[in-house]
Parts: structure tokens; sequence; C-alpha cells
């Protein structure tokens, strides 16, 4: 039988979606996996990139860890390619690689003022909440007016964030610092902007209804905003979705407001226009668009102003380029065709292959995620001729080369002991864990027994 070896780099849910479906569908071929991870830790975006008040959401986490618990694909985590490990190694040591880098980056903003201090881009923000380990510890949360622009998942989840209160977080894995520093917050209000109408939204309606059941938070929207055209009327009759986010906007509307110590504010039809400050955030302007009958919007002209004091921009993600492999710069991802990676002449790349949102961008649920694995790995399978015919493609070789270079790595014996360690940290309060932040303090929880 012939010995297929490949390498995965990124450990979130693209690269151990794309591990399982090869090794549940493949028969013709002895499927021998690594799955490389340049943080210490799998699951990418679902630890780190999901709302710590989100159990539901993290419960991707169970059916991840089956796959890694089957005992049929290594874990290096804590391997940073490009640097611990090159594109020419891979070749050396496996027939094909699959890039499920993801897309961790924020997109840009083209506005004035978008540079200013107190304007931060929503991405960093979630990563300093969810504990990531690679970003700063700190952040200035002194703004008692903030604006939220984007009318996603994200967008939601940093506003919820921000207006609701510190204790009510206390019972979910977010780390002390992130706690210590929003207790201290002296938010009053947070302001949600979408370009277009309110039957336009990108979330969830899951994710709206559980901005109303903030404790001590006022829902604030604005009849100006519910003037429904044909486009929006149709979408509320065709789409069980819009009509569950109408029916909520329905009961906001209808609330009584003015009780609560803080504030949240759904602003439709407002088009960024501006970052206003001298040096700093001081304000907020925007056009108030119209509908323009098709599901779009038309700029009225009108500009409107609001005072705030800082500003998160959740217009969606973007990929990073990878060394030696090609990357869209326009669209944040490496360009390919149903996954084969293409080069410059439009041509596959032999043995590169992408999943997930490094290879289709930022959209999509895990369903998705799931049928984007499939394409690419019946490329894969399909693409024998054009293998890479390693070296060295004995398992050991890959961590005798780790090791020869110093690398400390962590397999999925040290992920099992890191997450022990922090339920253990968290039982005492009766939390369901407590994340540990630091990489070396990760690297050396996971290696203890090494």
């Amino acid at each position: 039988m012939t010995k297929l070896r490949l390498a995965i780099v990124g450990a979130g849910p693209a690269g151990i979606y794309a591990a399982d479906i090869l090794l549940k569908a493949e028969k013709n071929f002895d499927v021998s996996i690594d799955l490389f991870e340049q943080l210490p830790a799998p699951y990418g975006l679902v630890r780190y990139g999901v709302a710590p008040d989100h159990p539901r959401i993290k419960g991707i986490i169970t059916a991840l860890r089956e796959v890694l618990d089957t005992g049929r694909i290594r874990l290096f985590g804590n391997v940073l390619y490009g640097r611990d490990i090159t594109l020419d190694d891979l070749k050396k040591h496996y027939n094909a690689v699959i890039f499920s880098t993801g897309a961790v980056r924020d997109a840009d903003l083209d506005i004035p003022g978008i540079d200013l201090d107190g304007s931060y881009g929503a991405a960093e923000f979630v990563s300093w909440y969810d504990g990531h380990p690679d970003v700063a510890r700190e952040w200035p949360l002194e703004a008692k007016e903030v604006a939220v622009i984007g009318n996603g998942n994200v967008a939601l989840d940093v506003a919820r964030i921000l207006a609701k209160h510190a204790d009510d977080l206390l019972p979910t894995e977010i780390p002390s610092n992130v706690y210590d520093a929003l207790l201290a917050s002296p938010v009053t209000d947070v302001h949600v902007f979408g370009r277009r109408g309110p039957m336009q939204v990108k979330f969830t309606p899951l994710e709206l209804r559980e901005l109303g059941e903030l404790r001590d938070v006022d829902m604030i929207v604005h009849d100006e905003d519910f003037d429904y055209d044909d486009a929006s009327k149709t979408a509320i009759a065709s789409n069980k979705q819009v009509l569950v986010i109408d029916k909520v906007f329905t009961q906001w509307r209808a609330r009584e407001a003015g009780t609560a110590s803080r504030r949240l504010h759904l602003h439709f039809h407002a088009k960024p226009v501006e970052i206003i400050g001298e040096g700093r955030v001081e304000g907020f302007r925007y056009e108030r668009t119209a509908p323009d009958g098709e599901g779009g919007v038309i700029g009225t002209g009108e500009i409107r102003e609001l005072p705030v004091q800082a500003i998160y921009r959740a217009v969606g993600y973007f990929g990073s380029p990878l060394a030696e492999i090609p990357f869209d710069e326009k669209r944040g991802v490496i360009p390919n065709r149903e996954g084969q990676v293409l080069d410059d002449s439009d041509h596959p790349l032999p043995g590169v292959y992408a999943t997930g949102w490094i290879k289709r961008g930022p959209v999509g649920l895990i369903g998705h995620t799931k049928s984007d694995a499939m394409e690419t790995i019946k490329h894969v399978v399909n693409d024998q001729a054009n293998w890479w015919a390693p070296t060295h493609p004995d398992e050991q070789s890959v961590v005798d080369l780790l090791e020869e270079r110093g690398v400390e790595f962590t397999d999925l014996g040290g992920w099992h002991r890191l997450d022990e360690h922090e339920k253990a940290l968290g039982e005492p309060s009766g939390r369901a864990r407590i994340k540990v932040v630091p990489r070396d303090e990760m690297v050396t929880v996971s290696r203890a027994s090494d």
C-alpha cells in the first residue's frame, strides 16, 4: 500500500477537519499526518477567537478533541512555519502539505483618522480578552463612549464584552487580567454601526438575542432605521433567520429604556466617513444611507457626528502571507483552485494545498469548513503523480530535525497536560478553566514530563 505522508500547517478547525476527512475516507493509502501549529495549544480561533461567554460555540472543541484523540494524528505545537520548519524541510519529509493557517489579522478600513490613538482592530481586542499568548496583556479601557464599526458576529462580540459587567464574565474562562481591566472600565455607552439596514446584518439571531439579555444594559435602537424597503420585507418573508432578527428588534423597540447604568446602541444606515480627533479619538463621523431597493444602500449626503473616545473596527479578518507560498494581497488568501495552490502563472504548485479561511477568505461557518476540506482532500488524493518524493519520510526524522534546531515543540500529550492544568486552576473558584496566557508557561506545563 502506498504511503501518504501529509503535513498540515495550522491546527484550527480547518486543519483538524482536513485530517479527519482524509483518515476516514482514504482506503488506498497508508496515511500518516503531522499537524504543525505555531501556538502551544491547538484549535485556533475556536480557542482564541470566540468570546469567553459563548460556551455553546466552544463545544466545537469537544468534536475537534475527539479527532486528535484517535491517536492517528501527531501534533507539533509551538512550531512556526517559515522559522522552525521550512518548505524545503517539508519536501524532505512529506509527500504534500496543506496550509490551514486561517485569517487572524484585521481587515483594513480606509478612512481618515483610522490610525489615531484609541482606534483599534477588533481581532486584536478579541485576542487580548481570549488570552492569546502573543498580544500585550494590558488594554487601555479608558473610554466612556465607544464605537464599534461592523455588523457581523465579531462586532457584536466586541460590543457585548465592552458593555457587559465584568462580574457577569466570572463564570467563564476569562483571564484574570482581562477581568480586572473590564472591572475598572468607565464605559457607559457602546455604539455599533452598520452601513446597511437591520435586515441586511451579518450576525446570527442567537448573537443578537444574547445582547438583549445583558444585565443592567439598555438596548437602544432608532425607529428611523426600521422603515423597511421591499427588499427588506422580502427578506423577512423568505428567510427564517431574518424573520427572527426582525422579531428581536421589534421587541427591543417596545422596551422601556433609561434605567440601566450602561447602554448598547445599534445604528443602521451609517457609512463610516472619518474618525475625528487631535492625536487621539474624539468622535466618529458617518454618512446616513438609504435603501436602494435591492438590499443595498446609497448615500444621502447627510453627515452625522457622535462623540466617542475609542473605536473598534470589526470589518472582517484578513489572512497573512506565508514564506515561499504565493499570496493574494488584495483578498488575503493563498491563490488556489479548489484547494490546489496556484503559482504566478496560474498553474498548480505540486504538493501544496490550502483549506479554510486562508483558502476562501474569512466567510462561512463550521459546515463550510468541512466541505472546504473535503474539496481540498479530493485533490490531494487524486494528485499522486504530483506528490513530492521525500528523502526522509520516516516519522522520527521530523522529531530529530526539530530537536536539533532546539525547537521546544509541544505534542498531544502536552496539550492534555495543559488542558488539565487550566481546568485545575479554575476548579477552586468553580470555573471551567482559567487559561494559561504566557507562551513560556504554556510550553513549560506542556513539556513538564519531558
